[in-house]
């Protein structure tokens, strides 16, 4: 056994530590999953904590802190993450495959790359849902000065320039300014993206530039249109 310790993405300070198995054969992964679980269990604020790559598969963190965690790449398949604050969470690249976010706070999160097919939003009822998305969004988008990456959206969706999550918010309607109030745009974005279409692997790079990101939305439009 070993200590294993929790770290905060923001100073060197300790969140939590365990004591846990040590060897070849156990990833450093695999352990800091294991160390998660035990500070979920004894109910520790992991707000801003380091947690890379994490294998959480199945982990039951609900009601968990997790406001600010580094959480990019962590395998979160079929993790219940019910009443868990994931507020400003890193979730670049997570594999969110089937996991339960009911109730999840997820404003300001980062989902870029993230894989929620299957998720459970709550049945995605509350989600406003865009039909054929990917070509409404990149028809939006590709007009003459219509995007704008370098700029990050603004409330009120005056003018005919925004980013590409804005874009995402403006064209699902009222329910998408409601939904964007309460989660901002980004996180916002991602639950849209993903509700209108659940066959969506990952959750698209809001952070691009212009030529990244409207490559990205002709691709998505080209696939759609296909039968």
């Amino acid at each position: 056994m070993g200590k294993f310790q929790i770290k905060s993405r923001w100073s060197d300070r300790i969140l939590f530590e365990c004591d846990l198995p040590v060897g070849d054969k156990m990833s450093f992964r695999v352990r800091m999953g294991m160390a998660v679980k035990a500070a979920v269990e004894a109910k520790a604020d992991l707000r801003g904590a380091v947690l890379i790559g994490a294998v959480l598969r199945d982990a039951d963190l609900s009601g968990a802190v997790l406001r600010g965690a580094d959480l990019r790449d962590a395998d979160l398949r079929g993790a219940v993450l019910r009443d868990a604050d994931l507020s400003g969470a890193v979730l670049i690249g997570a594999v969110l495959i089937g996991a339960v976010l009911r109730d999840a706070d997820l404003r300001d999160a980062d989902l870029s790359y993230a894989d929620l097919r299957g998720a459970d939003l709550s049945g995605a009822n509350w989600i406003p849902k865009i039909e054929n998305i990917h070509t409404k969004v990149y028809d939006a988008a590709s007009r003459d000065g219509a995007l704008d990456m370098r700029s990050w959206h603004q409330d009120g969706y005056c003018g005919t320039t925004h980013c590409r999550a804005g874009w995402v918010c403006v064209l699902a309607g009222e329910g998408g300014k409601v939904l964007e109030g309460a989660y901002g745009t980004a996180a916002a974005a991602a639950l849209i993206y993903q509700a209108s279409d659940p066959s969506l692997e990952k959750v698209p790079d809001f952070y691009c530039g212009n030529d990244a990101a409207l490559a990205d939305m002709k691709r998505l439009a080209d696939a759609e249109d296909r039968p």
